[in-house]
């Protein structure tokens, strides 16, 4: 009994020098400053002539800001349309005789391509009813039809009509629309053209071909003559259009095109990437 008490104590001792030795180790409490002392706090100077009034976007209160909301446009079934057929063509792989088509004429070539042309545009209905007057004038005054007008240089368009001109080798040079709807009509073209040594170019957007021949849209368009004054401006463009197409023809041909992953499937496939790469 007086055993079990001796070692009660001692324990007792034990656990009061540890009590005090950890509160040694804590820091102190320092006392807080009597009332007195305390400064008070410096309140910013507030204007009573400008008083501050948040927006409040509840129901019938101020205007909500403007969102972009083309996410919830309905649009109409033509432009639908034209983004699927874009998506399509990024994702879907594209053959090489149809991927050239993506490879147009730059900005430069194609500006000096379209200053010669529209030199050569066709006539409107009032030049050709004013020729038509002055020639048949002329002839009445006892002139031939070849002195009365002159032979005239202008821009050939229509498919068939191009075609037959490649294949006679009579066009210097033809232009090739890069979205014409289906794309069968034209797809053989640069073929043709390379087999009959022709040179070709491809340029973006039909409309801006019918803009050559006052149409709305044109396929295709070529020159078969120049005057005297443009034929070293032909030549040139000739030589920088052959180093683009012609002789790029073989290598384009075995480069398919599309395959191109959406956003979300590219940053997918990345985050894989850099998990595998730190494993």
């Amino acid at each position: 009994m007086q055993y079990q008490l001796t070692n009660e104590i001692e324990r007792s001792h034990i656990l009061t020098y540890q009590d005090s030795y950890l509160r040694h180790l804590m820091p102190k409490k320092v006392a807080p400053a009597p009332l007195a002392n305390k400064t008070k706090a410096t309140k910013a100077s507030k204007n009573p002539l400008a008083e501050s009034k948040p927006k409040k976007f509840g129901i019938g209160q101020a205007v909500q800001p403007k969102r972009n909301l083309s996410r919830f446009v309905k649009w109409p079934e033509y432009v639908r349309l034209q983004r699927q057929r874009k998506v399509l063509s990024l994702r879907l792989k594209v053959p090489p005789a149809i991927a050239q088509f993506q490879h147009t004429l730059d900005r430069n070539t194609a500006a000096e391509t379209f200053k010669l042309f529209n030199k050569y545009r066709p006539e409107t209905a009032a030049e050709k009813k004013e020729r038509l007057t002055k020639e048949a004038a002329a002839i009445a005054e006892g002139k031939t039809r070849q002195e009365a007008s002159p032979k005239p240089y202008v821009v050939k368009y229509g498919l068939n009509h191009v075609v037959s001109l490649i294949e006679n080798k009579k066009a210097k040079l033809v232009l090739i629309a890069n979205d014409v709807d289906p794309i069968e009509l034209v797809v053989f073209l640069p073929a043709l053209c390379r087999k009959m040594g022709v040179p070709y170019a491809v340029i973006k957007g039909k409309a801006r071909l019918g803009t050559l021949t006052h149409q709305k849209t044109s396929a295709v368009a070529a020159l078969t003559e120049v005057r005297a004054e443009d034929e070293a401006a032909l030549a040139t463009l000739v030589s920088t259009i052959n180093a683009n197409f012609t002789e790029k023809y073989e290598e384009n041909r075995k480069h398919w095109g599309g395959g191109i992953l959406g956003a979300k499937s590219q940053a997918k496939h990345a985050k894989r990437a850099a998990a595998a790469a730190r494993v």
